[in-house]
């Protein structure tokens, strides 16, 4: 079942890029790089979005039920505090930011600046209301929810069960990061996966790492939204 998940995941996604590929081809200006929102809205949508129309036969095919899924059934105060470890851990003192300036040098130095990830590109730049609200509500609800069901719902569980718990546990990290395509928060992104992994370790549900996750991007959201018109009106004409 889930070899099949990952086999569905991999044919909507294929998908949603020969769509995003065609369309580009054809000239549609939504679809153009670099912050081409068609592109953004398909990709995250054959994804993300592909995600949470799978979760329901995933779950019924294993009998389980959304609050026993994710974890609603025991629901406890140490959850919270959990969550909050994490997102100590993960923001402290900004570490986060030092390591992700660091990669971003390192790369730099070596030959390889990283692009900016398309997804930022368009956060910052979009201009309509409706295009800020679908990716405010898809970086706090639909990505959290959906990414924490891939890697710690299903695939950590199955490589823990067919492999060492650590290998399992910076495997399914090392996925985590990848699928970002972001190579200047690579590091930042494997710590994070590392985290959220250890967190569903110690509270056996999907809950904690959804919220500490969904945090996590909220913050990063409110950041990008407040530090970038201050970048525009340093570095404008």
């Amino acid at each position: 079942m889930v070899l099949w998940f990952c086999a569905a995941q991999a044919v909507a996604l294929c998908a949603g890029l020969t769509v995003i590929g065609v369309l580009q081809k054809a000239g549609f200006a939504a679809f153009q790089p670099p912050s081409g929102s068609g592109a953004v809205l398909v990709g995250t949508l054959t994804f993300q979005g592909a995600t949470w129309m799978l979760i329901p036969f995933f779950l019924r095919r294993h009998q389980f039920s959304w609050r026993e899924a994710f974890g609603f059934r025991r629901i406890q105060l140490s959850l919270f505090g959990y969550v909050v470890v994490a997102l100590v851990i993960v923001f402290l003192p900004r570490a986060v930011g030092w390591i992700q300036y660091l990669s971003i040098d390192t790369l730099t130095k070596l030959g390889w600046p990283p692009a900016e990830e398309t997804a930022v590109t368009v956060l910052a730049s979009a201009q309509s209301w409706w295009l800020r609200a679908y990716l405010c509500l898809f970086t706090d609800a639909i990505a959290p929810v959906a990414e924490e069901f891939i890697f710690r719902g299903v695939l950590y569980p199955f490589f823990k069960q067919r492999s060492h718990p650590l290998l399992a546990w910076l495997a399914v990290s090392f996925l985590f990061a990848l699928v970002h395509w972001n190579a200047g928060a690579f590091v930042p992104l494997f710590i994070l996966a590392l985290v959220l992994t250890w967190l569903y370790e110690r509270t056996d549900s999907l809950l904690a790492p959804i919220m500490a996750h969904a945090f996590f991007n909220a913050v990063n959201l409110a950041l990008l939204y407040c530090v970038q018109p201050v970048a525009f009106k340093s570095h404008g004409p």
